[in-house]
């Protein structure tokens, strides 16, 4: 006769030394239990670990983790162990010795943890090994990376579709920290998931400070960088570049005028990667300038500014990179420094990789998107919950630049000296500044325009939430503030105006025409 299982909140208690659920977690883990698929988003720090260590303890089963990252395996192991709870790890440099004690706790039965990399997964001898064992759950953590819509997609995870193959009884739960409903889709899709219940929570981020600042030039960008350092005197700085050259010439910079200064990149040997990330860690390092390549499975609280010197490829990539910052609940910034040289950037980087045309489509979108909500002007913590259909949504946060433009969290735009600073780092040739018609702040509207502008801006929101989508995803700020100022009367005229392709032009067109009324 089967024993019941243990109240959900008593094996939270006694096993996990924890005194409620957070956001998400109780009915991540009751569907898992009931032996559905699941597709489940939090953000990092947001407790995605127990919705498959509670599952084994309360089943006293077996529960199969596939994750990319030995650092991370290792440490969970580590934490499992430390609380009396059964877990092992498989993963290449092991001793044939540390392989057999894994397998023969695990024969021991009940309750236990085994973290494997995607590849371990695809092994024959694995697969064969898998087919009779009592298995409460496969966990996938760092599920985006099954997606190529995805900004992380690897070729290894695409594979993981023989789990559901092989073991079509045993429920599969998909983890990640961020994915649009297009790339959880494509999750359910790749990995064969069976109606898949959706769980969408802690996009809301209440201590973090959102901000945005357009910079004319590479000169700008420093000033505001060295600005924000100074304005955070406690904690640990992360700084995200967009490559390698940058990334090491940013770090150089920064070390003549701070101390404890780091660089992490994809272009560094294991050892200085390993060690870097060691010396983060232990707090050697105050201020480390990395590209994309750091981040996954770093968990340090106290991180009270993250910076993007080089926009991102996606809101995706932002957004779970911005979330490395406050992670214990303290007030952190999070700003992004955006230029127009940073989008040719990520487009030469599109147009560059040998994905398929419609791969580079998406990407183009994703990018777009991205540029919109820099260039945006409602509320940014609303936006994002609305982008990811995060269960919570809210229409004013009070901590983002938009709503409190005058915040005294906002990182204040400095002067220009006459003698330039970032001289010295030679990113990229001198050349004169130069404002395109497009830029973001050029355009000063008189009172028939700001009138025209406002109008525009009624119209966006209400269309937005009738859609269901940021209102950057319908049109940015300054494609608004272009429809003020040359007021189109005819779909040709509106054409020719910044943001509105044939896609956009077909959505809403006519409505655009309406509203500035151009009644046909």
């Amino acid at each position: 006769m089967k024993t019941p299982p243990l109240p959900l909140e008593k094996t939270l208690h006694d096993s996990f030394k924890l005194d409620a659920f957070r956001i998400g977690q109780k009915e991540i883990i009751s569907d898992t239990l009931s032996g559905k698929d699941v597709l489940a988003v939090l953000p990092t720090g947001g407790g995605k670990s127990l919705c498959f260590q509670l599952p084994a303890v309360a089943e006293g089963k077996l529960v199969i983790v596939i994750s990319p990252l030995i650092a991370l395996m290792k440490d969970q192991v580590a934490s499992l162990q430390k609380k009396g709870i059964p877990a092992g790890a498989l993963y290449s440099g092991q001793s044939d010795f540390e392989k057999r004690e894994v397998f023969v706790d695990i024969d021991k039965g009940g309750a236990y943890i085994l973290y494997l990399s995607p590849e371990r997964a695809q092994k024959e001898g694995f697969q064969r090994w898998i087919l009779k064992r009592p298995i409460a759950l496969f966990a996938i953590d760092e599920a985006h990376c099954v997606s190529q819509w995805g900004h992380d997609f690897r070729e290894e995870y695409a594979q993981l579709n023989i789990l559901k193959s092989i073991r079509p009884d045993v429920p599969i739960l998909a983890l990640t920290a961020s994915a649009t409903p297009t790339v959880l889709a494509d999750i359910a899709k790749h990995l064969q998931l069976k109606t898949p219940e959706r769980h969408v929570h802690g996009f809301y981020r209440p201590n973090l400070y959102y901000q945005v600042e357009f910079c004319a030039d590479d000169e700008a960008k420093s000033l505001m960088l060295l600005e924000a350092i100074k304005r955070t005197p406690q904690g640990r700085i992360i700084v995200y570049c967009g490559t390698r050259k940058v990334t090491e010439s940013l770090a150089g910079f920064l070390q003549k005028r701070f101390s404890n200064v780091g660089y992490y990149h994809a272009g560094m040997s294991n050892e200085e990667r390993t060690s870097t990330q060691e010396s983060y860690a232990r707090g050697d390092l105050r201020i480390l300038v990395a590209t994309n390549a750091f981040g996954m499975g770093i968990d340090q609280p106290n991180v009270r500014l993250v910076v993007h010197y080089q926009m991102p490829a996606n809101i995706d990539a932002l957004y779970q990179e911005m979330g490395r910052a406050g992670r214990d609940g303290a007030d952190s910034t999070c700003l992004m420094l955006y230029s127009r040289k940073d989008k040719g950037l990520q487009g030469y980087f599109i147009s560059s990789s040998e994905a398929p045309q419609e791969i580079k489509n998406a990407r183009w979108r994703n990018l777009e998107a991205l540029v919109n909500y820099s260039e945006g002007g409602e509320c940014r913590h609303a936006e994002i919950l609305t982008y990811y259909k995060d269960a919570q949504r809210i229409e004013r946060c009070g901590h983002c630049d938009t709503c409190i433009p005058n915040s005294n969290r906002r990182v204040p735009v400095p002067e220009i000296p006459k003698s330039p600073v970032s001289a010295e780092m030679k990113t990229t040739k001198t050349r004169k500044s130069s404002k395109s018609k497009n830029d973001v702040g050029t355009l000063v509207l008189d009172q028939m325009q700001e009138q025209r502008f406002q109008l525009l801006k009624a119209w966006r929101k209400e269309k937005a939430k009738e859609i269901d989508a940021p209102a950057f995803v319908v049109f940015s700020d300054q494609t608004l503030r272009h429809l003020a100022v040359h007021n189109p009367s005819s779909l040709d005229a509106l054409k020719n105006i910044h943001g509105i392709g044939e896609s956009k032009l077909e959505k809403y067109g006519w409505d655009l025409l309406a509203e500035l009324g151009h009644r046909h």
